[in-house]
């Protein structure tokens, strides 16, 4: 938010944090605002006159308040008017949103992505996807811009996305690629799929309340959406995050990125399945085969689960120690393994994190599924929006 200079700046400030609150809370009064915001009610008023004017939110009576006396008018974001697509760039799927103001889903599609396909070859078939949405939107809505959400590190400054070598090393434009195909009005913004899953678990999911956050997302390797103090944690150029790149068994199995031991090597889908027998397999539904044997009994499914538990623990425990989080979130095909080593991941932990790092921790799974990433997505595309209601 910027700095509120003058009377115009001090109104477009509380225009954006007025439309902020009823973008993450959904329908609230103006008494409610009022108390939030810390503005006067006449203040309240003409903001939400003038939000109103801009098609950005509506006001309306309350039905059967059950109070006496003249009821607070209610204040909705026009979801259904003003919205922004979310694109979500998979190991193994594409899928797009159209989401209203509010973080409301109105419209989803999803396609496969066979393994190896070039991450330049995704940008057809996510157009062919935003296009059947737009086909279906009414006359008279508004797109504030596109947001993208890639497995890959991205910088957000120019949408270029750093590619592992295993499929295809170097640097592919992957933002300018997007915005030529759609000829979207507004902004499209690309943004790694962690950071942009910790961000909204942390604004709207299961991190609410909670300023120190890291989100783990899981599938072939392992990546962080890191919060600190409440402000994202992306490293100089927005590379940061690497965590499967940490090195937790210097004897352990070489990675591709050319060390050996690191933590996605014992930990990733590759690992699991290995441990299960199941090592020509690949994919999320080969791990939750792994996850659902477990579940029944099956000796070598759940080693398996407590030998990768027990690797996932001792890298949380490393990561308790250096950034103190109050949550760890467990996205990704680390959701699913989660849901049944929580017992050695937690045994695991305690031995390896101080106990001020870990006595207030708790591991969580995302409250938003996998909406988290669509969601997150289009939180990019509303960023400047909320900033500024005006010249969004």
């Amino acid at each position: 938010m910027r700095a509120a200079s003058g009377p115009d700046e001090v109104r477009r400030t509380n225009l954006g944090s007025l439309l902020q609150y009823v973008h993450l809370h959904g329908a609230t009064s103006r008494a409610e605002l009022t108390t939030r915001l810390g503005l006067n009610r006449s203040t309240i008023g003409a903001l939400t006159a003038e939000l109103t004017s801009a098609g950005l939110v509506s006001e309306a009576v309350p039905r059967d308040t059950g109070r006496a006396g003249r009821p607070s008018l209610v204040v909705r974001p026009e979801s259904a008017r003003v919205h922004a697509y979310a694109l979500s760039i998979e190991v193994d799927r594409l899928r797009a949103a159209r989401v209203g103001l509010g973080g409301r889903i109105l419209d989803r599609r999803e396609t496969d992505r066979p393994r190896g396909m070039a991450l330049l070859d995704t940008v057809p078939p996510l157009a062919c996807l935003v296009g059947e949405m737009r086909r279906a939107v009414a006359v008279g809505t508004r797109t504030v811009g596109t947001g993208v959400a890639v497995v890959d590190r991205a910088r957000q400054a120019d949408g270029t996305v750093r590619l592992a070598p295993t499929i295809g090393a170097g640097e592919e434009p992957v933002g300018a690629a997007l915005g030529a195909a759609l000829g979207e009005p507004g902004r499209l913004t690309v943004g790694n799929h962690a950071d942009v899953s910790a961000l909204v678990e942390h604004s709207r999911g299961v991190a609410v309340g909670c300023a120190n956050v890291v989100y783990l997302h899981g599938d072939i390797g392992v990546g962080a959406g890191i919060i600190a103090g409440g402000r994202r944690v992306a490293g100089h150029r927005g590379y940061g995050g690497e965590v499967g790149h940490m090195v937790v068994n210097p004897d352990g199995r070489e990675c591709w990125c050319g060390s050996r031991g690191c933590w996605e090597t014992e930990i990733g889908e590759h690992a699991l399945l290995r441990h299960a027998g199941r090592a020509g397999e690949s994919g999320r539904e080969a791990v939750l085969g792994v996850v659902n044997a477990a579940m029944r009994g099956d000796r070598r499914a759940r080693s398996a689960v407590r030998e990768v538990g027990a690797w996932i623990g001792f890298g949380v425990g490393n990561l308790a120690n250096i950034f103190n989080p109050e949550a760890v979130i467990f996205g990704g095909t680390l959701r699913d393994v989660y849901l049944v080593a929580a017992a050695p991941i937690r045994s695991r932990l305690n031995a390896v994190a101080l106990p001020a790092a870990r006595e207030h921790l708790r591991m969580r799974t995302p409250e938003l599924g996998d909406d988290a990433a669509l969601l997150g997505a289009a939180e990019l595309a509303f960023a400047h929006l909320l900033d500024d209601p005006l010249l969004g």
